[in-house]
């Protein structure tokens, strides 16, 4: 089997619109598999990025029977690629929502979701406070899902500062979407998925560090898709989609705000080589 493969990111400046931003998912996911990307990524709250609560009930729908979901699987079997939705918002039994992303197969399968663990509660310089945890629920399993010839590790936005998920992707030790352990069946993670809608300010100073370090720290390649440009709730995001190799080089971005797409063909082998002559993430912490 090859161990090359073409993946892309798309970079999406989601309205409150969920109709509008399908139509635009679909249009630069055609484009990027008739570059041959066979597996695409979008940024964190791709159908509808909503700003506060009654907006996320407006846009917001049960997992179960929910037609943007089927959706999305038809556009994954139609363009016969892996569709991986950043993230989408999901309202959930106890009133709650989860940030919620969702693979889908060539056949249009949804092959795992992974719900961010991390919330962002925060206070960025020059914005709004963010308070996910008013609204999100938090997930509680790091994820790993196999596509056609590689394994792929879910985050989302936030997760991004916190390492020790990374590392659990890279080892491989990680529970399916019905809580069996997936360590024996999938190894480690060999890229790992970072849709976003990282803040200007936090963008500027920490996005591609952040990126970089994760690459770096796990020998894995990083594909980091996000919002950007200014959004229907009034919110301001960074963009700069990537795309990062083993050794932690940028060996594609869009630096553009607004819509776009990016394709990099990857070599898989060399996950395993960079981890063979840097074996960090085998190695246990001597500091207890």
């Amino acid at each position: 089997m090859s161990s090359n493969t073409k993946i892309a990111a798309i970079q999406l400046c989601s309205s409150l619109n969920v109709s509008d931003n399908l139509n635009s998912i679909e249009g630069l996911v055609k484009k990027a598999a008739n570059a041959g990307a066979t597996y695409i990524l979008t940024p964190e709250m791709s159908l509808a990025y909503a700003g506060n609560l009654q907006q996320l009930e407006k846009i917001a729908k049960p997992y179960e029977n929910n037609a943007d979901i089927a959706t999305c699987a038809r556009i994954a079997k139609k363009y016969q690629i892996f569709l991986h939705i950043g993230s989408m918002a999901i309202k959930l039994e106890n009133g709650q929502f989860a940030n919620r992303s969702i693979l889908f197969s060539p056949k249009g399968d949804m092959v795992d979701y992974y719900d961010k663990i991390h919330l962002f509660d925060a206070n960025p310089p020059n914005e709004k406070p963010y308070r996910e945890s008013d609204y999100y629920q938090g997930g509680n399993r790091a994820v790993i899902a196999k596509c056609d010839n590689f394994n792929i590790g879910f985050s989302i936005c936030y997760d991004l500062r916190f390492a020790s998920l990374f590392r659990k992707l890279a080892q491989g030790s990680t529970q399916n979407s019905k809580g069996q352990m997936q360590g024996e069946q999938i190894k480690g993670a060999q890229i790992i998925a970072v849709p976003a809608a990282f803040t200007v300010p936090t963008g500027k100073a920490h996005w591609e560090i952040l990126l970089r370090a994760r690459a770096i720290e796990t020998g894995s390649f990083i594909i980091a898709a996000a919002q950007s440009g200014e959004h229907e709730n009034g919110r301001k995001t960074y963009g700069h989609s990537m795309i990062i190799d083993p050794w932690g080089e940028i060996i594609s971005s869009l630096k553009n705000e607004g819509k776009g797409f990016i394709v990099s063909e990857i070599i898989l082998d060399e996950v395993q080589e960079l981890r063979e002559l840097i074996p960090a993430i085998y190695l246990q912490s001597k500091i207890m």
